[in-house]
């Protein structure tokens, strides 16, 4: 085995690593994000969207491993249009993916790659535990009333939740 046989099955070999090790992370952090606020609408988001996220990592890996494996094989015809197409399936699925995610077409948006798409993922749904968390602290504690006698005041909701600004097939049909 030459040196850039050993270098493409590194590549591949990290490209499904990464999927399947995104996979578990993903899956820890949308449990987690479940637990904490048994929200299973965004539990179920972040797990799509992270896993999405990892897929497109190791698509993007992959697709390395299918360029070293074309430049460093001997030259045939043959050869080069099995990868080619590999290279085009495995792109189109990138992109699609991407789509999918994000929910808009990739020239309304800046370019974003797969690492890039979880760690926001994985922010979002931190922020929103956070956010929820204050509004439930503001929703229980007492409010100052008069004397002997205390109050509960109400979060202040708006019309439009944080989700259904960021997903409009989420805003309510009312």
């Amino acid at each position: 085995m030459d040196f850039f046989e050993l270098v493409t099955i590194v590549f591949e070999v990290a490209g499904v690593g990464a999927m399947v090790v995104g996979f578990v992370i993903a899956v820890t952090l949308s449990a987690r994000l479940w637990w904490s606020t048994r929200d299973g609408a965004r539990a179920f988001r972040m797990l799509r969207e992270t896993i999405g996220s990892v897929i497109l990592l190791g698509l993007e890996i992959l697709v390395a491993a299918d360029l070293v494996k074309t430049v460093t094989s001997t030259p045939s015809l043959t050869d080069a249009l099995v990868l080619a197409i590999i290279v085009v399936i495995r792109t189109l699925l990138s992109f699609s993916l991407q789509i999918e995610i994000e929910g808009t077409l990739p020239w309304r948006r800046l370019a974003t790659t797969g690492p890039q798409l979880f760690d926001r993922a994985v922010k979002r749904g931190g922020e929103r535990t956070r956010h929820r968390a204050k509004e439930h602290d503001v929703s229980t504690s007492p409010a100052a009333g008069p004397v002997g006698t205390q109050t509960q005041t109400a979060p202040t909701t708006s019309t439009v939740r944080e989700d259904e600004s960021e997903f409009p097939e989420l805003r309510s049909r009312d």
